[in-house]
């Protein structure tokens, strides 16, 4: 999912006012550049359980101007190492 905002001080806005940095559905939030301001890692057991997610953090938010969802179909690759 991306989350774009409509307020200037975006990570501090993001964090604090939708509060979904502290959802149990989020399991990795990043700050970014480009047509996004966020980009999260959600997990939720269905499509029900995201819609519910999206409704209570982004539908009736302020700061909110728009985000867009992308459903992963397979994991093409995994980790977190970083080569150096």
């Amino acid at each position: 999912m991306k989350y774009e905002s409509d307020r200037a001080i975006k990570s501090a806005l993001f964090s604090q006012d939708a509060g979904c940095t502290h959802a149990s559905e989020v399991q990795q939030c990043y700050y970014v550049t480009g047509e996004a301001d966020f980009v999260l890692v959600v997990v939720v057991e269905s499509m029900a359980a995201y819609e519910d997610f999206t409704r209570r953090h982004f539908f009736q938010h302020r700061n909110v101007k728009k985000f867009r969802t992308f459903v992963s179909m397979d994991a093409v690759k995994r980790g977190t190492q970083i080569a150096l």
